[in-house]
């Protein structure tokens, strides 16, 4: 399996080989100046290879500029990661992730079936990976559901406040088979950080790298009335009574009254 490498990596690694080429470039030069002052006046270098070697060295030297120019944009890119992820904040996001952080009295996830199962059990596992609780999962049809967890665990105890915890989805058809599942993450985006040169989003109690997110959402203003809460349309549409005064006045009858 390839491992990712972050930008600072790329840009260590850019560096080191551009420390060693600059010293074998140093160390060329050397070689060639010695070369050419020590070379026998009666049978001195080819031009042939003086041009090849000549030839190397402009390489060399081009391969350095390539390499400056790698590392000012790994540093370009780094620092443009924040402020494109900085886009996602106040949208409505949802994330492939697990982790979820238990304030309040509950933790909050969501997961998905591929189909609908016949058993489907829910587990809540702690930092340490061992399970706290389980359960089964409120609904069992394919598609998105909500689960709340309590903090009751399995024997009786209950979760620790601001610890973060996991949930894990085991389902299966009438033939015993396995069904696709994953846990998700649903959400407003209220912030952005930066760990290792990748750009994590906060949602709700969790946090997460950007590359999870598989849907994102603009979310409208709504107005409460009542008990009920509609999308603000009252700048849709221009104000009837100027809409009708504006009329009015490009009536063409009046302009021979």
């Amino acid at each position: 399996m390839v491992d990712a490498v972050s930008a600072n990596q790329a840009a260590g690694r850019v560096n080191a080989g551009s420390g060693m080429l600059a010293s074998n470039f140093e160390t060329f030069l050397s070689l060639l100046t010695a070369q050419l002052r020590n070379q026998d006046p009666l049978s001195p270098v080819d031009s042939n290879q003086f041009t090849a070697q000549l030839t190397q060295m402009a390489g060399v030297e081009q391969q350095l500029l390539t390499n400056d120019l790698l590392t000012s944009l790994l540093a370009s890119q780094g620092s443009n990661s924040l402020g494109g992820a900085s886009t996602y904040i106040g949208k409505d996001a949802t994330a492939v992730w697990s982790a979820t952080k238990f304030t309040d009295g509950e933790a909050n996830w969501s997961y998905e079936l591929g189909s609908n199962a016949t058993t489907a059990k829910l587990q809540v596992l702690d930092g340490s990976g061992k399970v706290v609780w389980e359960g089964d999962a409120p609904d069992k049809t394919s598609g998105v559901h909500d689960f709340s967890w309590d903090g009751k665990t399995t024997t009786g105890g209950n979760a620790q406040e601001g610890s973060v915890y996991t949930l894990k989805v085991i389902a299966k058809d009438g033939l015993n088979q396995t069904v696709d599942a994953q846990v998700l993450i649903r959400g407003r985006v209220t912030g952005v950080e930066m760990y290792e040169d990748q750009p994590y989003l906060t949602i709700g109690n969790s946090i997460m790298p950007l590359s999870t997110v598989i849907s994102l959402e603009e979310v409208r203003n709504a107005v409460t009335t009542g008990d009920t809460t509609t999308p603000d349309t009252s700048g849709d549409e221009p104000d009837e009574s100027l809409m009708a005064s504006i009329m009015s006045s490009l009536n063409p009858l009046k302009m021979f009254s």
